[in-house]
């Protein structure tokens, strides 16, 4: 199948114009398979990430730390956080070295939720079974070009 045959839209005004959409069509496209296991699990993306980034840094780190480290940018931290911390996967501590901050911590809970959903990492991988490892490769590279166009190019 095709991007056009998906969106039934036969004609683009460019190849540019047409990879802007194919990048949005397949962004939701994964987005779609990936949220299933996060809806087993009763937790968005977003906190799944901060679950991961938590579990990753193996210490705890403020909600700024955390931010700096998601790959939503557009998110309230500090929201999802108080969240996932009534779910009782997160715990906050007043800071050691400076109590005017909030240092942030996965529980046990949130441990055990990511263990569960680890169990899915083969199916995720699997989204990409088309593409070859040097593909995949070739599409990052692609992709952080788009992102990080040399500087006199940026808009």
């Amino acid at each position: 199948m095709t991007l056009e045959k998906d969106i039934n839209q036969h004609k683009f005004r460019n190849e540019y114009q047409k990879s802007a959409i194919n990048i949005i069509y397949t962004y939701h496209w994964l987005t779609e398979r990936i949220n299933k296991v996060f809806d087993e699990a009763a937790i968005t993306p977003q906190q799944f990430n901060i679950l991961r980034i938590l579990r990753g840094a193996g210490k705890p780190l403020s909600t700024l730390q955390i931010r700096q480290r998601m790959l939503d940018k557009m998110s309230d931290t500090s929201r999802i956080v108080d969240r996932l911390v009534k779910k009782g996967l997160l715990k906050k501590n007043i800071c050691k070295s400076d109590r005017r901050l909030v240092d942030v911590i996965i529980t046990g809970k949130g441990r055990k939720l990511l263990e569960k959903i680890d169990v899915y990492n083969g199916q995720m991988d699997n989204i990409m079974i088309n593409l070859t490892e040097p593909e995949a490769r070739t599409l990052n590279e692609l992709l952080d070009k788009v992102r990080y166009p040399p500087l006199h190019e940026s808009l």
